[in-house]
């Protein structure tokens, strides 16, 4: 539920901002305003999901969560429609979303056995691909008939459900207080070792960085939106596509086991996600734009699954939290820095050719990490 309602808002304020300015580059903006407070805090808030409760973390940084989207709601309401504020509650939700995310993340550790994480991430990738499908298309269609006031006062419904499912939780805490010598800085710095000296999962968290970095269009799907014709509900059904592909295909996935050449299907898999990218900047069609957008998710859901269950299976449970933060920084690196890169990009080279660019980019870091990392390329199975 709070995935669903974070993409509904995303939806919801892209339309707003674009709407406001016409400016690819404000779109650009939304990212960075949230990738800053993220990555500043992600370290520190894996170092606090190592050592306090990860299940009232959770509950605290999705409280944050819904605070940000009824200030979202009274900005609608009054009127307050400059993109200055709206910035401003983005910035703020940043820091809750970097305590909530390895705090979750750490949390589905401890109560899922070791054995089965394989199913488990697919299974989890799943439900967040379905909330990516729901949210978008609740957000845009709301916006679409009812307006932006509707939009937002679901998305603050679904964040209210969400906190009070993840209260429903039945989990102990594990004693941390092996770890209550540690200090802050020397916590953080075992977290980024362990990253650094373990080369297939640093090799699988840098091909995602840069790949999604510049492979990233979602940032600029309102003008592609605008461009197809297709006002707020089209775009929120773009927004939808690719995680209706991956849903699907994690659903396939976890009544499947697990890839033999995890490392071979991930570069490829990435490799189409780019591929992907570039006919989507090509495509005048909204049918075609909307098929391409759904196999790019089923492309990027494998590559998804093969990560998280590497990153899970690879990372002692006691640094989680840390890993788990690290990870953080990276997507949010690709995703939130990735939006500022397409919206800059756009306004420099156009919306069309920076996409086509990006997507092209996104083979070249294919080709140059499968070079450089062996061991990823050459990994079999993961069990």
């Amino acid at each position: 539920m709070s995935s669903a309602a974070r993409e509904a808002q995303i939806v919801v304020v892209g339309w707003q901002v674009y709407e406001i300015t016409r400016d690819p580059l404000a779109l650009g903006l939304i990212g960075l305003a949230e990738a800053l407070p993220f990555i500043a805090t992600a370290l520190y808030a894996g170092h606090i999901a190592d050592r306090a409760d990860r299940k009232r973390i959770a509950l605290a940084g999705t409280f944050s969560l819904l605070l940000s989207a009824i200030a979202l709601l009274a900005f609608t309401l009054m009127h307050m429609l400059n993109i200055w504020p709206i910035y401003a509650v983005i910035f703020l939700s940043g820091i809750g979303r970097s305590f909530t995310r390895p705090a979750v993340q750490a949390l589905s550790a401890d109560l899922v056995p070791r054995e089965i994480y394989s199913n488990a991430v697919a299974w989890r990738s799943s439900t967040w691909q379905f909330a990516a499908v729901f949210g978008p298309a609740v957000g845009g269609l709301l916006y679409g008939f009812a307006g932006a006031a509707a939009a937002y006062a679901i998305v603050c419904v679904f964040m209210a459900i969400a906190i009070v499912a993840i209260a429903w939780i039945r989990y102990a805490p594990q004693p941390a207080a092996a770890q209550q010598t540690i200090s802050v800085g020397e916590s953080l710095a075992i977290g980024l070792r362990f990253v650094w000296n373990e080369p297939v999962v640093l090799a699988a968290m840098t091909l995602d960085l840069f790949a999604v970095l510049f492979g990233g269009a979602a940032a600029l799907l309102p003008i592609f939106a605008h461009m197809l014709g297709a006002g707020p509900q089209g775009l929120g059904v773009l927004r939808a596509a690719p995680a209706v592909g991956s849903f699907f295909m994690g659903l396939y996935l976890a009544h499947r086991p697990p890839i033999r050449r995890a490392g071979a299907t991930l570069f490829v898999t990435v490799a189409i996600f780019g591929v992907c990218i570039i006919a989507f900047a090509l495509s005048t069609s909204f049918y075609l734009s909307l098929a391409i957008l759904t196999f790019s998710g089923m492309a990027d859901q494998i590559s998804v699954v093969i990560r998280g269950t590497l990153i899970q299976i690879a990372t002692p449970a006691h640094l989680l939290g840390r890993v788990a933060a690290v990870n953080g920084i990276f997507i949010g690196s690709s995703n939130e820095i990735g939006a500022f890169e397409s919206g800059l990009a756009a306004r420099i080279m156009g919306t069309v050719p920076s996409v086509i660019f990006g997507g092209a980019m996104t083979l070249v870091v294919v080709a140059v990490t499968a070079i450089l990392s062996p061991k990823l390329r050459k990994l079999g199975e993961l069990v």
